[in-house]
């Protein structure tokens, strides 16, 4: 068995850190498993951390150096798997963090890869296209030899699109002189990108809802729906409820919060966001993000950023269901105290898996060569969602614990077995 190796005391400390987080909620999926203690020291890091400086000369003549990162999180299922971030805060804790969870989520949803991820220490709200191109190819240059189809194959995420994946491929298929459009997915749909990319996070995410919602017998039409973050995911998450007849009530950006009790116009506040998805400057009356997690709602989406439902305030939720929409917005202490209240929880490496779904679906048709309708992606997505949810609720059923443990124990002994049948543990 794996010796228990974290304190209450510990883990009090270390609450609001998203990599030892993970490590602690992984370590008890392990113990409830069975698996020798040999397991927990293999997957609780990445196997593999590149730290790259990426010089860029700016548009005023300097030259800016970039830090950047990618982890591989463990690749005995197949390549590793995971999107590239954008962001002044990016870490390299966070990276770490980011690419187990990405593994966590091939897991849950039974896809050949293992997780990793990337980011660039940066703030493209401050720079030009220009500058964001020669950073995006920098990166692709300095990550080169860990990566490709066969190997790591990055993705969209926190302010990156289509476009920079666009960049980021051509540069790949510069170095490795041979057109790669599975190097990379999230791509414009006319260099092989698929169709329902953009949208797959929030389409597995309204699945999510819906068969969450079904459970606790609440019926979307009419259900008063909170969402935290108008993002990609967030918005068009907002979008799909509204259009299921849902009352979405509240929405937030990085600057306040909107609300009202009987619904807010969310095709009004699509054609107003901009780009970061920043809309609550436009309004007068507009309440903090504090006050729009703590609203009487029936199902709450957190679809921002991490640590946002604490020990602080999880005794204030309303919600009757919280959806994950963002990675690690619910600390460890939040999880017990929700649960313990009767909120069902939809933990994030299940309700946002969606996108790395259809990511592979992308992957599949760049190597075969043959491309597949919307309504075919949306029917796969959909069968792969469900499966998912009802895997993950039905251990959480027959374990006796939370769906977050659930979910850990379903992603992780994929991966743990993957590893064993190697001969590696």
């Amino acid at each position: 068995m794996v010796a228990d190796k974290h304190t209450s005391e510990e883990m009090h400390e270390d609450k609001h850190d998203v990599l030892k987080a993970t490590q602690i909620v992984i370590h008890r999926a392990l113990e409830k498993l069975g698996y020798p203690a040999e397991v927990y020291e293999l997957l609780k890091e990445p196997i593999r951390m590149l730290t790259v400086k990426i010089p860029v000369r700016m548009d005023d003549g300097t030259v800016k150096i970039f830090t950047g990162y990618r982890a591989q999180h463990n690749d005995a299922v197949g390549p590793t798997k995971g999107g590239i971030r954008f962001h002044p805060n990016v870490t390299e804790r966070e990276v770490k963090a980011l690419s187990i969870w990405m593994s966590l989520k091939c897991g849950i949803v039974d896809l050949p890869y293992g997780g990793g991820k990337g980011g660039i220490v940066c703030d493209p709200r401050n720079m030009s296209f220009r500058e964001l191109e020669r950073l995006s190819r920098g990166y692709v240059r300095a990550i080169s030899q860990i990566v490709g189809p066969t190997k790591d194959i990055p993705a969209p995420d926190v302010f990156t699109n289509s476009q920079i994946m666009a960049w980021m491929m051509d540069e790949y298929s510069r170095i490795d002189e041979f057109n790669s459009p599975g190097f990379i997915t999230g791509k414009p749909l006319v260099l092989g990108g698929s169709h329902g990319r953009e949208t797959a996070t929030a389409k597995g995410v309204t699945i999510c809802i819906r068969e969450a919602a079904k459970k606790r017998g609440i019926e979307l039409e009419g259900a008063r729906v909170v969402v935290q973050g108008f993002g990609n995911a967030g918005s068009y998450l907002a979008k799909f409820m509204h259009d299921a007849g849902a009352k979405v009530i509240g929405i937030s950006d990085a600057y306040g919060a909107l609300y009202d009790p009987n619904g807010l116009d969310i095709d009004y506040l699509l054609d107003r966001r901009d780009s970061f998805g920043t809309v609550t400057k436009l309004f007068k009356n507009t309440i903090t993000n504090k006050e729009l997690l703590e609203l009487e709602c029936d199902i709450l989406v957190p679809a921002a950023i991490e640590n946002q439902i604490t020990e602080e305030n999880a005794h204030n939720i309303k919600a009757k269901i919280v959806v994950e929409a963002a990675n690690g917005p619910t600390t460890l202490g939040a999880t017990e105290i929700l649960t313990q209240r009767g909120i069902l929880i939809v933990p994030d490496v299940l309700a946002s898996a969606g996108g790395v779904t259809v990511s592979y679906f992308e992957w599949v048709q760049n190597n075969q060569g043959y491309y597949w309708t919307e309504e075919e992606v949306e029917e796969k997505l959909e069968k792969v969602m469900v499966k998912a949810f009802n895997n993950v609720y039905e251990t959480a059923q027959t374990r006796r614990v939370d769906m977050r443990l659930a979910a850990y124990m379903v992603g992780v002994r994929k991966m743990a077995e993957a590893c064993r049948f190697r001969g590696w543990i």
